[in-house]
């Protein structure tokens, strides 16, 4: 793959003040898959509240080349240490609550997350995420402006803990992505104007009129079909000029023309 179509790292000034909480992670594993999901998007601030076995082998063994994010993980012993100086909390959970709370999907929970983060150097969003078993309690819910829900289907809504990480933090690149994107590159032709799409247009009509495609059908309908077809694939004036000598390369057979004859090169730019 081309530079040219590298995604770019994430910026480490918003990284540093992105943070995922894990609350009472009871498998070792799903810490170090968590780091990997983390690295996968350009993330890495991992905070474990009350890990029950950590440090351990099998976490730096699931995080693979992710095992800096694990051995750099903050534990601390309360959800209040692992986020009170942040400014933005969101808590992941699939439960309905009896008290209705503002409530985000992965994708609108990460652009929440992203505007917050424009708001100044001392914004700070975390997200905190339950335990594998149980989730979050309605105490710890309530410590977060947002609750998060992950889309998932209604048959099978259970995420593991690190599949959970892994679409937050995708969503959290993409809306990144969307603010540092560089526009599409110009087009290296200019795009049809209006009337050369209607000389176009009337030239095709002309070749279907001569292939006798029409008889037996509704004329209007297969002109109207045919004019959405190329209106919905924008056309640059090479495209129409090279198609438009196919068109008169391709009348000279129906009609009779010269067989051996080649049609006049509009364009013989590629």
């Amino acid at each position: 793959m081309s530079d040219e179509f590298q995604s770019p790292p994430f910026d480490p000034a918003l990284r540093a003040r992105l943070r995922f909480v894990l609350i009472e992670p009871s498998h070792p594993g799903n810490i170090g898959a968590a780091a990997r999901a983390l690295k996968n998007m350009g993330l890495g601030n991992l905070v474990l509240v009350n890990p029950q076995r950590f440090p351990d082998p099998e976490a730096r063994f699931r995080a693979a080349s992710a095992v800096e994010l694990v051995d750099g993980a903050t534990v601390v012993s309360s959800l209040a240490e692992a986020i009170d100086d942040a400014t933005l909390v969101i808590g992941t959970s699939a439960r309905s609550r009896r008290v209705p709370w503002p409530m985000v999907t992965a994708r609108s929970g990460a652009t929440l997350a992203h505007e917050e983060l424009q708001t100044g150097e001392g914004a700070a969003v975390a997200f905190v995420f339950g335990r594998e078993a149980s989730g979050l309690t309605n105490d710890e819910l309530a410590r977060c402006q947002h609750h998060m829900m992950v889309e998932t289907d209604p048959a099978y809504p259970s995420l593991n803990l690190s599949m959970a990480v892994q679409l937050v933090a995708y969503e959290l690149r993409m809306a990144w992505l969307e603010g540092v994107r560089p526009p599409e590159p110009p087009w290296d032709r200019p795009w049809a104007s209006a009337e050369a799409l209607e000389h176009f247009m009337g030239h095709l009509d002309r070749m279907v009129d001569h292939s006798g495609f029409l008889a037996d059908r509704e004329p209007g309908q297969v002109r109207l079909r045919l004019r959405r077809l190329f209106f919905r694939t924008r056309l640059d004036q090479v495209e129409v000029n090279i198609l438009r000598g196919v068109f008169t390369g391709l009348e000279r057979v129906l009609t009779g023309g010269d067989k051996g004859r080649r049609g006049k090169a509009v364009d013989r730019e590629p």
